[in-house]
């Protein structure tokens, strides 16, 4: 954390790693504590703490969804772009230091659909599914919006898996999202010219 930064960027920072990592039922005065900002502060700079929550889960959002997909500059074919979501999941999780997608996570927690949280969780969510939509439409996947869906489902179910057995995935998203891709037609490459 750099001494630089304003309460509101330390107190941002501290959540989105404390959320992640110990859940978004911490109290106040830890997060307060981490931040090196008082509670009066933590009022002043945000409504509530469930406006703290979502903040720091919006502002963090871009950055996972830059580790996890593929830039515009990456020109591969469609189905290579999807996979390797799935391959930078199984980066992530071989690294030791992953908890599981912290969009599911925190909306898992929070239990409401109506919470500041959850409507960001879903949002980020939905930014993966419409990355899958986009990628499909340009392979030309037959009912590109429900394979997008899937693959969505897969990614969270590795994600889950990962948590719950702590150990690498071992290839399993990737594995799993080229089985359906390939009942669904979307093959690589140099399938298709054969």
């Amino acid at each position: 954390m750099h001494t630089s930064a304003t309460p509101r960027e330390r107190l941002l920072d501290a959540a989105g790693e404390l959320f992640y990592r110990d859940g978004v039922n911490i109290g106040v005065d830890a997060l307060c504590k981490a931040a090196g900002v008082s509670k009066k502060s933590m009022y002043q700079l945000f409504r509530s703490k469930d406006e703290l929550i979502a903040e720091s889960l919006a502002s963090r959002g871009p950055a996972y969804q830059t580790l996890l997909r593929p830039g515009v500059e990456d020109d591969r074919p469609a189905r290579e772009r999807i996979l390797s979501v799935f391959e930078r999941q199984d980066d992530m999780v071989a690294s030791g230091n992953y908890l599981g997608c912290p969009y599911v996570s925190t909306a898992v927690e929070l239990k409401n659909p109506e919470h500041p949280g959850s409507v960001v969780a879903r949002h980020f969510k939905q930014q993966l599914t419409d990355f899958f939509h986009r990628e499909l439409l340009k392979a030309g996947a037959e009912e590109p919006a429900t394979l997008a869906v899937q693959l969505t489902m897969i990614f969270d179910g590795a994600s889950a898996r990962s948590v719950v057995r702590a150990q690498p995935l071992g290839g399993i998203g990737a594995a799993t999202a080229s089985a359906l891709l390939d009942a669904a037609g979307v093959r690589a490459a140099e399938l298709q010219l054969n």
